[in-house]
């Protein structure tokens, strides 16, 4: 009855008709509940996910409407949904998106969210990981990554509360991202890699973890010349930015490319390199 996913654009549906509305505040709210399904989220949290720390006189009044917005967008999809299979009266809005006390619950999806499913999965391959399954682990995480369609909430203003959920999904996403490259190395698909991590490197030239995978799959693909340049390029970035030197393990690596040591590996499910 009630579908939702936040790895892109908020998608709340109720009977496969979306009851996310266009106004900001309103959208907000639903998706710091959808983020929430199933539990009580105090109306503190709400309203300092609404206005930090610029709170209206009118907060109360305010909230209420912005509930009363939901609602009625839950209840006309309700009223869809009954009027195209003639079923008589059944749940309301208020059964959908319930007051409680001292705060709002919006209902549990009858099938789990998006991001319940991605950590679900990311948890599944990363213990195969630790396993030793590199073929599993790079299946399960890849099916895991499939579920994103964007950034977190994408078209979703966010306050203090949800941005740090975005920053937690964020953060999940790239540790699944890079637990799966760690599996296709494992599985010897260096040459496929090398794309997609020197985008990684590009977009963020301070990471140690995707350089040192970036070194791996050019190393690994018969370009270990290439791998010392990326070394090169993230220590001059270093010394740049942060006045510091690559960390001792990744100088490690880069002398075990130097004397042709070439089929070094990473240790299962590594800790991410300091950027």
């Amino acid at each position: 009855m009630l579908h939702i996913e936040v790895l892109g654009p908020l998608d709340v549906r109720v009977h496969g008709v979306s009851v996310v509305p266009t106004a900001g505040k309103p959208r907000q709210l639903l998706a710091l509940l959808a983020q929430h399904a199933g539990r009580i989220v105090p109306v503190p949290t709400l309203v300092d996910e609404l206005w930090g720390d610029d709170v209206p006189r009118s907060v109360s009044t305010t909230m209420q409407t912005y509930v009363l917005q939901l609602r009625r967008k839950i209840g006309g999809a309700l009223a869809a949904a009954a009027g195209e299979t003639g079923a008589g009266p059944g749940l309301d809005s208020k059964d959908v998106l319930s007051t409680c006390y001292g705060g709002y619950r919006l209902a549990a999806p009858e099938r789990p969210s998006d991001a319940a499913r991605f950590e679900q999965l990311a948890a599944q391959g990363a213990t195969a990981l630790e396993a030793g399954d590199a073929r599993r682990a790079a299946a399960v995480l890849g099916r895991a990554l499939e579920l994103w369609q964007g950034d977190p909430l994408a078209d979703v203003p966010v306050g203090r509360v949800l941005a740090m959920e975005v920053l937690a999904l964020t953060e999940a996403r790239a540790r699944a991202r890079e637990l799966r490259i760690e599996a296709d190395l494992r599985l010897g698909r260096h040459a496929a890699l090398v794309g997609e991590l020197r985008v990684l490197t590009a977009r963020e030239p301070l990471h140690e973890g995707h350089c040192a995978q970036l070194m791996l799959a050019l190393s690994r693909s018969g370009h270990p010349w290439r791998a010392l340049e990326a070394f090169q390029r993230l220590r001059a970035a270093l010394r740049d930015e942060l006045g510091v030197e690559p960390s001792p393990r990744l100088q490690a690596l880069h002398q075990q490319i130097l004397t042709g040591a070439a089929e070094h590996e990473l240790p299962v499910a590594y800790e991410r390199f300091a950027s």
